[in-house]
């Protein structure tokens, strides 16, 4: 199964057990967020992001040059309500 298949079936099961109206909220957020124009400053698949530094969950410092040392990396944003 491709990523893109992957990631459809997942779109689809969250839909599924999310009620109409937390749906409606997360719509309605995403939209709030296209029109401000972020799409336009965003890194574009298979495009290099600059060079960053986070903390890790044990507060240690990770900067991704050190990490794509070890091979291609993967970044995942979740927006939530925690």
């Amino acid at each position: 199964m491709s990523l893109a298949d992957k990631l459809s079936a997942m779109r689809a099961a969250s839909a599924a057990r999310l009620p109409a109206d937390k749906q409606a909220i997360m719509e309605r957020a995403t939209e709030d967020l296209r029109r401000t124009g972020i799409l336009d400053r965003i890194v574009p698949v298979g495009g290099r992001m600059p060079a960053f530094a986070l903390a890790d969950h044990g507060g240690r410092r990770v900067d991704s040059d050190d990490l794509l040392a070890g091979g291609p990396l993967v970044l995942s944003f979740f927006r939530g309500s925690w």
